[in-house]
């Protein structure tokens, strides 16, 4: 794995969504770094921890979470390294049972599959449908780490372009929570 600077070169061999990431970043102006890994899909500890060394940022924690009636959606974007406690969250989201979404309501919903959730897939999601939850501590960081809405390549850019150019642009408002991990 090595940095690499921008949008890749050749786009053969490479999703739709995540083409569609990479150029939705250029056309807001987002400079990013990335890293490619094919052969290496971020789904173990050990990979991610070689993609956040390559990256020099953490990848977050992005899951696809829902409501019991499966009515309610949320992308809920957190520290890497913080333990996630549903009740912790339910509770600031004045919502009950939260648990992790299905993978066809995050293929329907974010045109994502297991392991490459991302705050980009909202792309996909113009009507709003789910709701943009971020931890506190992640918009307190200089670096944000993710997927291009794909798990064989990871890019970081800055929290500002984040707050300031991605988010408005998705048209998301987040709910930012304070998690501590705690029961």
């Amino acid at each position: 794995m090595e940095l690499l600077h921008g949008s890749p070169a050749e786009k053969e061999g490479r999703s739709a969504r995540e083409i569609r990431a990479y150029e939705f970043l250029d056309r807001l102006g987002v400079e990013f770094d990335r890293t490619d890994h094919p052969d290496r899909p971020a789904t173990t500890m050990e990979v991610c921890a070689d993609v956040d060394a390559v990256l020099g940022v953490h990848i977050c924690k992005n899951l696809f979470l829902c409501n019991r009636q499966r009515t309610d959606f949320y992308l809920l974007i957190m520290p890497g390294d913080k333990p996630f406690k549903t009740k912790e969250l339910s509770g600031q989201l004045g919502t009950s049972r939260l648990s992790f979404g299905s993978t066809e309501d995050m293929e329907r919903l974010l045109d994502l599959h297991p392991g490459s959730v991302s705050i980009l897939g909202l792309l996909a999601d113009p009507e709003g449908r789910v709701r943009l939850v971020i931890d506190e501590d992640v918009l307190g960081e200089e670096l944000f780490g993710c997927h291009p809405c794909e798990n064989t390549s990871s890019i970081r850019f800055s929290v500002r372009d984040l707050r300031e150019k991605i988010i408005p642009a998705l048209g998301h408002e987040p709910a930012v929570v304070r998690l501590v991990g705690a029961d």
